[in-house]
């Protein structure tokens, strides 16, 4: 059987192991006033358009994905000549309506592929599952790298199928925003309300920092540190801490809003690195999707992993 797998833009690996696996990426486009840019994962693009735009205006952006049409499109023409079995793994359904776009596409599909396959000379079924990640950015990763292993290890689609269910309820994002007063504006702009002003201003004045944590679908704080690179050393700590514990995965994803080597100098990132390499966990570095960008803001950290507990910054 030939699997298939599908994310969106908003899932934060680098191109070039998008590419050696042929992960088929739905896109997402980011309009800033006058300025368009369809989100491949051209990590280039996405640094010049954020020098150009983001820093300025990105609260002001509007992010548009893939509609149902544009997804029955790309599965008729390509995919459902390609595999016959495709997972679609998406960023978490409460933040995005990708999930639900995906998924009334796949009714449609299921009902309009047979002609498509006959005409290519293939006479088997095909099928399509929708994964919710129930995460954001570099979290939504570790579905992905496990769907990769699973796969080439020759598992089959049921078996692929309830081990992403499982991890997607055991996978932990966490993110340090740089800027409360712009993810405060973009929040405003989404109607979202999870960052009042308050907050927002009085994390500004004193230089706090909250550590988010996505989590089965939700986001909510799960520290706050003065300081922006104490807050990364302390989630990197944290990291360590559940490498050592054991992770679900050996994978631990992260993403950066700007020049990976602005992440690298980070505190605590070669002690992680360090642990990931002692531990045979595989660590994914890349810039932050520009749709993660616009909506979370430049300079953004985001480290995701699959873990049974939920770890304690305490």
């Amino acid at each position: 059987m030939r699997i298939g797998l599908v994310v969106d833009s908003a899932c934060d690996l680098p191109l070039g192991y998008l590419q050696q696996h042929n992960i088929t990426i739905l896109p997402i486009t980011v309009r800033i006033g006058e300025a368009v840019l369809a989100d491949h994962r051209n990590e280039q693009a996405t640094l010049e358009f954020l020098h150009a735009h983001v820093a300025e205006r990105g609260a002001e952006a509007e992010t548009m994905p893939f509609t149902v049409q544009q997804i029955h499109d790309l599965f008729l023409e390509r995919l459902v000549i390609d595999y016959d079995y495709v997972f679609c793994m998406t960023i978490t359904r409460s933040r995005s309506p990708i999930y639900d776009n995906a998924q009334q596409a796949g009714f449609a599909i299921l009902n309009d592929y047979k002609a498509t396959r006959a005409a290519a000379g293939i006479t088997t079924p095909f099928a399509l599952r929708v994964i919710d990640t129930q995460n954001l950015f570099a979290a939504q990763g570790i579905t992905a790298v496990e769907a990769v292993r699973l796969r080439e290890a020759g598992e089959g689609a049921p078996k692929i199928r309830a081990r992403l269910e499982n991890l997607a309820l055991h996978t932990h994002g966490y993110m340090i925003p740089r800027d409360l007063y712009y993810l405060r504006a973009r929040a405003r702009k989404k109607n979202d309300r999870s960052v009042s002003l308050l907050s927002a201003a009085l994390g500004s004045a004193l230089d706090i920092k909250p550590v988010l944590h996505g989590y089965r679908g939700e986001t909510g704080p799960a520290a706050k540190i003065k300081g922006f690179e104490p807050a990364v050393e302390k989630l990197f700590e944290v990291t360590i801490g559940q490498i050592h514990a054991g992770l679900m995965t050996p994978t631990v994803c992260m993403s950066y809003g700007g020049e990976l080597e602005e992440m690298r100098a980070l505190p605590g990132y070669d002690a992680l690195r360090q642990a990931c390499a002692e531990h045979n966990i595989e660590l994914f570095e890349s810039v932050m999707s520009l749709t993660g960008m616009v909506n979370v803001g430049k300079g953004a950290l985001v480290v995701g992993f699959a873990a049974e507990r939920v770890p304690s910054f305490g």
